[in-house]
């Protein structure tokens, strides 16, 4: 049979195939993400696991006119792939090339733009009851992960949804569990028999007819409820008004057709549960799905091969070693992750100390809240959490910890720019938004070293305190065994020069020093945002004649705002550079590239303060 996918530029010819055809599709649409992945790097197990799924989608319902919303976005790249995007794979997540998530701006079938979990229904919901009362006949899918369901924000939409009135469809995308015998061909014919027409109607008639006499009608209801409940699980959706249809084999053409195109016919809110395997149709993927989440370049014929270089020490794995050497040492540690254990270094903090590791699931807003419960009972709840994701939970730290002053340590994975994952996961407003806060100190490590010194330091404190760093590895300053802290709030002169004093908060500490060898300037390692060192501040703009901050978080509010802040209280005037990232959105793309182009690199640097200062 002669390929399919060369032909397509958009999904409408997939409507009219018949099921030999969308499966022919799935098998090249297969082939063509694990090959773009394996040259570009990117997710895989996750896009594998919903080809048919998404094939199913564009074959069933009239996209764009219909809508798809994708929870987290990192399974898009089949939708990608049919939505006249194919040809733009080899540039997935590189400088001008396609998102590795969904765009509004890239594309009409990207109808929501996302990266982070628990999004879907709440945003399905609102296209759903825009379309009705705008008077437009259009369905809109919410397509969501079973890691994401765990998160508050998805249950609330549920609970709004279920009352609502409209032409709303949930697909559970179940890739925790492995596809067992009942989801085989009796279930497939249960799905199909309760998603169409005649059990919807003969439901309605027997209810209506029943109504009159009620113990008949009690009894029929929950006959039915249990009859249900014996051949499908999570009755709970239905206790909040959807239909609840499945589960079903979500690799299974011939199930999932006839299953989405009853639903689309029948009204109110549906939920259809779909169990698919991440990796599927790559057998190494499908037998270690969390390696292949997220790979480098690889052979796909031969798999991820571990390198045989010497590595760098990453900063989270810096933290991971901290957190288990100060676990022995303090029996009040207790670590917690909002689900992301491996991408935070805490699988041997798991291992070694089982009892005082929590994963609460995607639920960063419970994740700061249960630690400031822990820390009211005398325990030192350390939080491993993204910079982006911290975000999520803004309220909880204000209200659940810096307004009662818990001792919580928030370690701050990913801060600044991430590379390909783009905007959605840049750290790039935490020291803004944690700054403001009173109670909250913020610790800026330039290196490995540094951020287990700061790490211990934040323990010390009776307060909260965040310590921020990177994505991957740094200078390379090999960290010290010892649990030794730094001095708190305070920072340091690192190259003593003329004229100009350049503030380094974090790892742009060695670019500015590279850059002020030419320039003949002052670096200082400031080390900390808030407290800020005031007093070494103060020193260094009385004798140079001009102040360059520098960091890899907004300008906007950050570290560089702190320094203007405390020169006006000491009533000194003195010319401030601020340099850091603008205000603006970062696209996806290498780091080192995006650091280059927005001049926080040490020729990007030295030409900077060139250009205001002019040289020695």
């Amino acid at each position: 049979m002669a390929p399919l996918l060369p032909t397509l530029h958009d999904p409408s010819p997939i409507r009219k195939y018949d099921r030999a055809q969308l499966r022919q599709l799935s098998d090249e649409v297969r082939a063509c993400v694990l090959d773009n992945v394996s040259r570009t790097g990117g997710h895989l197990s996750s896009n594998l696991g919903t080809v048919e799924l998404t094939v199913a989608l564009h074959h069933v319902f009239n996209t764009p006119h219909d809508r798809l919303v994708w929870d987290v976005g990192h399974q898009t790249y089949p939708h990608k792939i049919l939505t006249g995007r194919r040809e733009r794979m080899p540039t997935l997540r590189q400088i001008g090339g396609i998102s590795g998530f969904p765009q509004r701006s890239e594309s009409e079938y990207d109808t929501f733009g996302t990266a982070h979990s628990s999004t879907s229904i709440s945003a399905a919901l609102g296209m759903a009851m825009a379309a009705k009362q705008k008077g437009e006949d259009r369905y809109t899918v919410a397509i969501i992960g079973d890691g994401a369901l765990t998160a508050g924000m998805a249950f609330e939409a549920l609970n709004n949804a279920g009352v609502c009135d409209c032409k709303l469809l949930v697909i559970l995308n179940d890739n925790d569990m492995s596809i067992s015998p009942p989801v085989g061909a009796l279930n497939r014919y249960l799905a199909q028999l309760m998603s169409g027409n005649f059990y919807a109607a003969a439901k309605n008639v027997g209810k209506s007819v029943l109504r009159a006499a009620p113990p008949l009608f009690e009894l029929a209801k929950r006959f039915e409820q249990h009859a249900k409940g014996m051949v499908v699980p999570a009755t709970l959706f239905e206790q909040f008004g959807f239909n609840y249809v499945g589960p079903i084999d979500g690799h299974d053409i011939d199930s999932l057709v006839p299953t989405l195109e009853n639903l689309k016919h029948l009204d109110g809110p549906q939920f259809l549960h779909v169990v698919t395997k991440k990796g599927q149709g790559y057998k190494l993927a499908e037998a270690d799905p969390v390696a292949y989440h997220g790979p480098g370049k690889f052979d796909p014929q031969v798999g991820l091969v571990k390198s045989t270089a010497v590595a760098k020490q990453t900063f989270t794995q810096v933290f991971g070693q901290w957190l288990c050497d100060t676990a022995a040492h303090d029996g009040r540690l207790v670590g917690i992750t909002p689900a992301m254990r491996e991408g935070s270094g805490l699988v041997e903090f798991e291992q070694r100390f089982p009892d005082r590791y929590y994963d609460v699931g995607i639920a960063e807003q419970h994740a700061v809240t249960f630690a400031a419960g822990l820390a009211c009972e005398g325990l030192k709840p350390v939080v491993a959490i993204y910079s982006t994701f911290l975000q999520r939970a803004y309220d909880q730290l204000i209200h659940d910890v810096a307004i009662q002053n818990l001792p919580v340590v928030f370690a701050l994975d990913r801060a600044g720019l991430v590379g390909a994952d783009g905007a959605t996961h840049a750290g790039a407003y935490d020291i803004p938004f944690l700054r403001c806060i009173p109670n909250m100190s913020i610790a800026c490590p330039a290196d490995e070293r540094e951020c287990r010194q700061l790490l211990s330091s934040a323990y010390e404190q009776n307060h909260p305190v965040a310590v921020r760093y990177p994505r991957g590895a740094g200078a390379g300053v090999t960290p010290h065994l010892t649990l030794e802290a730094l001095p708190f709030g305070r920072g340091e002169v690192r190259r003593e020069g003329k004229r100009i004093a350049i503030l380094a908060f974090g790892t742009l500490l060695y670019p500015a020093l590279t850059a002020a060898e030419s320039l003949d300037a002052t670096v200082v390692n400031m080390r900390w945002a808030k407290p800020l060192d005031v007093e070494l501040l103060l020193k260094v703009a009385r004798t140079h004649d001009a102040i360059v901050t520098l960091e890899d978080g907004a300008t906007m509010g950050g570290a560089g705002s702190a320094v203007l802040e405390a020169l006006q209280v000491a009533n000194l005037l003195k010319p401030v550079l601020q340099l850091g990232l603008p205000d603006q959105f970062i696209e996806h793309g290498d780091p080192a590239k995006l650091m280059s182009g927005i001049g926080l690199d040490a020729p990007g640097i030295e030409k900077s303060i060139a250009d205001r200062f002019g040289r020695a």
